[in-house]
């Protein structure tokens, strides 16, 4: 006769698994790019500046995610836990004028389904907006207009960029640190199966 015991022993559930830091904290804020190509690496040096911060909240986790930024993503999404809000930066080029800082709600971001990551967009938009939409995480987006994106390896942020940088990290501590405003597709969701 098996042993039921014998077998679980030394097994745990996995709800009972610490999620990882970047899962169990209040505020995620991921930075994304790659410091080799130039502005693309706006994401990344904010995070450095961040990570300096002394005024940074106890609750929040930032992580340079580079061109990880899926795999994360996918962690909060299938985790036992995830945080409440989840601060993306990243450079992008949306015609605006080089070093322009401003944010954007997953509900802005364009309706484009992204399959892999691309370093001229915000990082996979479809997959921020099904946080903010179906996990009811808050998702905002920190985005600054690149000069340029190079076409071949090119260290190092444009002046605008590098001007940038310390208003990215205003914006990103002010989206920390604001009221948690909880999500419109997941408001809509319990709105809907509360009148079901």
């Amino acid at each position: 006769m098996l042993n039921r015991k014998a077998l679980t022993e030394g097994f745990h559930d996995v709800r009972d698994q610490d999620s990882p830091e970047h899962c169990a904290c209040e505020v995620l804020v991921l930075g994304c790019g790659n410091e080799l190509f130039g502005d693309d690496g706006f994401g990344p040096a904010v995070a450095r500046r961040l990570r300096e911060e002394p005024d940074l909240p106890r609750d929040v986790c930032v992580l340079d995610a580079g061109l990880a930024v899926r795999k994360v993503l996918f962690d909060v999404l299938l985790g036992p836990q995830r945080p409440r809000r989840i601060v993306v930066v990243d450079a992008v080029d949306l015609g605006r004028r080089p070093g322009e800082v401003w944010r954007m709600n997953a509900s802005d971001l364009p309706e484009v389904k992204l399959d892999d990551f691309s370093m001229h967009q915000l990082p996979t938009s479809n997959l921020l907006r099904e946080l903010s939409e179906l996990a009811g995480v808050e998702v905002t987006c920190v985005a600054g207009q690149v000069s340029s994106f190079p076409q071949e390896v090119r260290p190092g942020l444009s002046g605008p960029m590098r001007s940038a940088v310390d208003r990215a990290v205003r914006m990103v501590l002010d989206a920390c640190r604001g009221p948690y405003e909880g999500c419109i597709g997941a408001a809509r969701a319990d709105a809907e199966s509360d009148g079901a």
